[in-house]
């Protein structure tokens, strides 16, 4: 118990100095997260002003914060997670999980005949530091994004989502190429070094 609180407290002092938790406060942004989808907006171009948005495991909400930035005024961001989440302006939140029939028809609802440029997935595990546990959690919800995004992705879209390296991850890549033109994985600088979480960028959705 004793060592349990030890690494809590190593947690909390390595969060407080971290420079990206500083920024987001400073910044207003619900999370340190969110300067990992800037950086890979940056350098890949995923999301534009007017497109339409649909970001998985939204809570507690720095994607989507981020996302609606770079849609602007003609564009949506639809969020989903299983967690509560506060409102943010011009995001439409679903609570629950997606996977669950009520929820994905929800979704389908709010889109209406229309369907989404970009799926967001920065959707982890609560990790029990096993790997042969975490590991094949991990890769379920990239899985999960994988195939949400195949049913909601016009033509030419993208989908972007958290990956850890390891088993099932060759896997993965080899579906997400089997749907989209041009996949590749981007590392953040934001993303903690010692992290094995890397982001999976599949752009150019052949359809269905």
């Amino acid at each position: 118990m004793v060592k349990k609180r030890s690494s809590s407290r190593a947690w909390l002092k390595e969060h407080r100095e971290d420079l990206y938790v500083q920024r987001a406060v400073k910044e207003g942004y619900r999370s340190r997260a969110c300067y990992k989808l800037k950086e890979i907006n940056d350098r890949d171009r995923v999301i534009k002003p007017g497109m339409t948005v649909l970001d998985l495991g939204a809570a507690p909400g720095g994607w989507s914060q981020v996302a609606v930035e770079m849609v602007g005024a003609g564009g949506r961001v639809i969020a989903s997670d299983i967690l509560p989440m506060d409102s943010l302006a011009d995001v439409e939140f679903i609570l629950g999980d997606f996977t669950d029939e009520a929820v994905f028809e929800a979704l389908l609802a709010l889109l209406g005949e229309g369907r989404v440029d970009v799926v967001l997935s920065d959707m982890a595990p609560n990790m029990s530091g096993v790997s042969a546990v975490d590991q094949p959690r991990s890769m379920y919800l990239v899985e999960l994004a994988l195939d949400l995004a195949i049913q909601t992705l016009k033509d030419g879209g993208t989908l972007v989502s958290k990956v850890f390296q390891g088993e099932g991850f060759e896997a993965v890549m080899g579906t997400a190429r089997q749907h989209f033109n041009r996949v590749l994985t981007r590392k953040p600088e934001a993303s903690r070094p010692r992290s094995r979480e890397v982001y999976l960028v599949a752009s150019g959705f052949k359809g269905q």
